[in-house]
């Protein structure tokens, strides 16, 4: 366990760093800091650090620099994560009501986070399978022929067309809609087959047909939707901290790349707090020079989807963490009024 000064010590050390990209030495930190210690006590704080491993030195007669090790102690003893500035918060709330639908305000998301962190951001579509059917729309564009329209608590619209094996009047089909939004409206997605699977049934012989192919579409369209979605944003801003990557940046560009590792970075859409993964902590080797910051995001207490940034363990880690925190609570406010 770091006693205090030394903690003390270790946040000026990654406060110094992020700020001026240089190692820090002992010199400067007397300088910039209120350490209340003489510069020897600062170099041999320095050194009992740096032999447990929360610092290191690039190079001889260099100052130190945090390692994966010294980032996480610094951030697990973050008192707390950089507010908003007021005209901060209204930009943001700003931008993103001026969104229209789902896709637009992902992709505002997207947007707002890249410029906010100066990182790359993610931004992950609500999942279906924690989504709620808010309403199933059905309009007859032909004899034999239904529009069906799912509409869910998420704020995410899906079209099908529908080719009945007969034709439909407006009747059975206003009948049909009545029917099945009575037992699916407000229920998770995963409870929508058990709950229509006998539908059918409760019709007249020569409806059945209709109402077959309604619900058939309707099973099918929750499977197409299942895959997850996700979008990314700012790539172009990792070229700004070319000298963070030790090699080249070309594997952190890869495995952005890979939407499948994106969805592993975001991590599992359960909990609601910021979550920080620095360096090594990531599985994927491409992104070993990298932190991800995430948070889950949705409307009222229910978590649906997660956003987060990904850039350079040298980061502002209050600052980004309180970006990433305060878009997704906008967001679950455009879901919870959409």
């Amino acid at each position: 366990m770091l006693s205090e000064r030394r903690l003390q010590v270790l946040r000026a050390i990654v406060q110094d760093y992020v700020g001026t990209e240089e190692p820090v030495g002992s010199k400067a930190l007397t300088e910039r800091h209120s350490l209340n210690v003489s510069p020897a006590t600062v170099r041999n704080d320095m050194a009992a650090l740096e032999d447990e491993g929360y610092i290191a030195q690039p190079h001889t007669s260099a100052g130190r620099i945090p390692t994966d090790k010294g980032y996480r102690l610094f951030v697990d003893r973050l008192a707390g994560v950089k507010p908003m500035s007021v005209p901060e918060r209204r930009a943001v709330q700003h931008f993103l009501d001026g969104a229209v639908d789902l896709d637009d305000v992902v992709g505002r998301t997207v947007r707002l986070l890249a410029q906010l962190t100066r990182q790359v951001a993610v931004v992950q579509y609500p999942s279906l399978t924690r989504s709620t059917v808010r309403h199933v729309e059905l309009l007859a564009l032909a004899p034999a022929r239904v529009m069906l329209v799912l509409i869910t608590d998420t704020g995410r619209v899906e079209q099908r067309m529908v080719d009945c094996p007969d034709p439909v009047g407006e009747a059975s089909v206003a009948d049909l809609r009545a029917r099945l939004n009575s037992r699916v409206a407000g229920q998770r997605f995963t409870e929508v087959p058990r709950l229509v699977q006998d539908l059918a049934e409760s019709f007249d012989a020569e409806d059945r047909g209709a109402v077959s192919a309604v619900v058939a579409t309707l099973l099918e369209t929750l499977v197409e939707e299942t895959e997850e979605r996700l979008l990314i944003g700012g790539t172009a801003n990792l070229t700004r901290f070319g000298h963070d990557f030790p090699l080249t940046i070309r594997p952190v560009l890869e495995a952005l790349e890979e939407q499948v590792v994106l969805l592993k970075l975001l991590g599992e859409a359960t909990d609601p707090g910021v979550t920080v993964r620095i360096g090594h902590e990531n599985e994927h080797e491409g992104l070993n020079s990298t932190s991800v910051v995430s948070v889950g995001y949705g409307s009222g207490d229910q978590t649906v989807a997660k956003l987060g940034v990904v850039g350079p363990t040298r980061m502002d880690y209050p600052g980004t963490m309180g970006a990433v925190r305060a878009v997704a609570r906008y967001v679950g406010q455009f879901l919870a009024e959409s």
